[in-house]
């Protein structure tokens, strides 16, 4: 169980807990009563509010609250799943009996089943992600406004908006198994943005800018988050095609966490053993340059995507799955693992705050270091082949000259080969985004074809 103190959790979420506890216990029950050899249960919920307002209008408010269980259960190498929102005694009942009928006509998979035991969590350590608030309608609404007010006012060029938004989400989880698994997780969102769009001789632009924490005061003000929406929209104005070219391309940190997603998609245990993958048989191999390190931080205190444990309630610990340029881990769970004939990683559900370590560039001196290219702060379209590693996107950013910015780009697309790629990395940037799972820093790519006029 969670060692977070019991004073910091109010009384109604702690009792909570404990109906959900009930329920995962009777989930349990009835699932050995049923025959079946092996049982994993989940029971969540969660509660939220959104705002969203637009040109000084509130448009929608939204409160949310939900819970629901899921189920899956092994009859031996069988397995089925089933999940339910209606938490009463006799749906939780039906929920359990159809993932055993489900197991009960699936092929048998000698990879099925749960966890080792020896790999289960025990008492879980406070990563510092519970910090409810007394953030209201009136005080969402009067943020939001504020957000949207203040990105509007950065120039008269700032034409239009379609709006900002100010959310927030609080959840707990119940985990556990029938080798005597169980744990809790509890955690809260809070979350701005605003869009706008700016015009210029009959053209128009948007952009936008948000910020995501755990903790409201981590939270940037809403005038910073919509005055950085206003900055953003504005530097696009202007935006033109460019000629065809081979030119170094500089990914700006929001962008640079997509490469490195990209990355972590083709060494994920589903990939690799179905060979669907453009990193087959990578493990130990030199992908990239020898100054890339990324390291896995699971249980970093109030990461966005801090875990004790992972859905299957194994351990999760700090790993470096890139050391030195070379592949050091895979992403892989117990199925997948079995399936590779290796343990698992602790990865049920995905990586955890993944931090590319940061080089000593800031931006000013990436673009210094590139000379002459393209600097990305968007992409569009889904061109990206998992089994080649073939890269191909339509992108948006600014023209650089010199290490000097001259005018922003629109309407090119970049292409390349992902492994290429990473072998190209020439510098990584200490500007980190922190506000995603994948946390990093603008990633210089030595050059890629730029398609354009």
């Amino acid at each position: 169980m969670s060692q977070l103190m019991a004073k910091e959790i109010p009384a109604d979420i702690r009792e909570e807990v404990s109906s959900m506890e009930s329920l995962l216990e009777q989930a349990l029950n009835h699932s050995a009563r049923l025959g079946n050899s092996a049982t994993k249960v989940s029971v969540a919920g969660q509660q939220g509010l959104a705002v969203n307002v637009r040109l000084g209008e509130v448009e929608t408010l939204e409160y949310t609250k939900d819970r629901g269980v899921s189920v899956t259960v092994y009859r031996g190498f069988q397995s089925g799943s089933a999940s339910s929102g209606d938490l009463r005694a006799e749906s939780l009942a039906d929920c359990v009996a159809r993932a055993t009928d489900i197991a009960r006509f699936t092929e048998e998979d000698r990879c099925n089943g749960l966890p080792d035991q020896a790999r289960l969590a025990g008492d879980s350590p406070d990563l510092d992600l519970w910090h409810p608030s007394d953030l209201d309608a009136a005080v969402a609404i009067e943020r939001a406004l504020a957000c949207e007010t203040a990105g509007r006012e950065v120039s008269e060029r700032i034409t239009n908006s379609e709006g900002s938004s100010v959310s927030l989400v609080r959840g707990v989880t119940v985990s556990g198994n029938s080798l005597g698994f169980s744990g809790v997780q509890y955690g809260t969102r809070y979350s701005q943005s605003c869009v706008l769009i700016a015009g210029e001789n009959d053209t128009m632009q948007r952009d936008f800018w948000y910020d995501a924490v755990r903790c409201l005061g981590d939270l940037e003000t809403a005038e910073e988050t919509g005055r950085k929406a206003g900055r953003r929209t504005l530097a696009r104005l202007g935006a033109r095609a460019v000629p065809t070219t081979k030119v170094p391309v500089l990914f700006a940190p929001q962008i640079a966490r997509g490469l490195i997603g990209h990355f972590i998609g083709a060494i994920s245990g589903g990939a690799l053993y179905r060979k669907r993958s453009f990193l087959q048989d990578s493990l130990g191999q030199r992908l990239f340059p020898a100054f890339v390190n990324l390291l896995e931080r699971p249980q970093l205190p109030r990461g966005p995507a801090s875990a004790a444990f992972d859905q299957e309630g194994v351990l999760t610990e700090q790993r470096a799955v890139v050391e030195d340029g070379r592949v050091n881990n895979y992403v892989l769970n117990s199925y997948s693992a079995r399936r590779l004939g290796m343990q698992t990683t602790g990865n049920a559900g995905g990586v955890r705050n993944l931090l590319l370590q940061p080089g000593t560039s800031d931006r000013q001196a990436l673009l210094r270091e590139m000379g002459t290219g393209l600097l990305v702060d968007e992409v569009m379209g889904q061109g990206v082949n998992p089994v080649t590693g073939d890269y191909s996107r339509g992108a948006a950013g600014f023209w650089v000259e010199n290490g000097e910015i001259r005018f922003p780009v629109q309407e090119v697309t970049i292409a390349g080969n992902l492994k290429q790629m990473y072998r190209d990395i020439v510098a990584v940037g200490n500007d980190l985004d922190l506000r995603g799972n994948i946390q990093c820093g603008s990633i210089l790519v030595r050059e890629m074809t730029l398609a354009g006029e």
